[in-house]
């Protein structure tokens, strides 16, 4: 409820809905309906998967950010363009399983949450204003990581994979 006052404050327009139902493939559809970007923050690839083809089907970009102790991952997917790779063609369909670890598991540093936080809401930016301003660069398949030991980022391109189960043939 805070975060939506505050948008309301910043800036009127701005239409925010908040949710606190857990996210399944059952209900992802309806949650994303009408969104212009989606920013996938859970902490399961199970859940994470259900996001990124319900993004890919409703046709709205991915942001993803992930930490894991002390290494962040954040990147933009655009699966619903030609030629441009999903989240699935970066991790695969290995983990559509419940069974993969979670933050909760396996812990994080607090501080990686914030650098990926902030560093997450940066490219969110850049996604929403493509075409509109010159920070406008949305990086689809560009994957940023976060070393929270070394420190420094490191960014690799994330190739669309033709048997992509998620966004092959569209």
């Amino acid at each position: 409820m805070a975060a939506r006052r505050w948008t309301g404050n910043f800036d009127s327009k701005l239409d925010i809905a908040i949710s606190d139902a857990r996210i399944d493939r059952s209900n992802v559809s309806g949650l994303i309906a009408g969104a212009n970007l989606v920013l996938d923050g859970t902490d399961n690839f199970a859940t994470r998967l259900a996001v990124s083809d319900a993004c890919i089907a409703a046709r709205i970009p991915l942001l993803s950010a992930a930490v894991g102790r002390f290494q962040g991952q954040v990147a933009a997917f655009a699966g619903h363009l030609p030629g441009q790779p999903c989240y699935r063609c970066y991790v695969g369909d290995a983990f559509d399983a419940k069974d993969c670890d979670t933050c909760a598991e396996d812990g994080m540093l607090g501080a990686m949450a914030g650098w990926v936080g902030s560093f997450a809401a940066m490219q969110a930016i850049r996604v929403l204003l493509a075409g509109v301003s010159t920070l406008g660069d949305p990086q689809w398949g560009r994957l940023h990581i976060l070393d929270g030991l070394a420190p420094g980022v490191r960014s690799i391109s994330i190739a669309r994979d033709p048997a992509c189960r998620g966004c092959s043939g569209r």
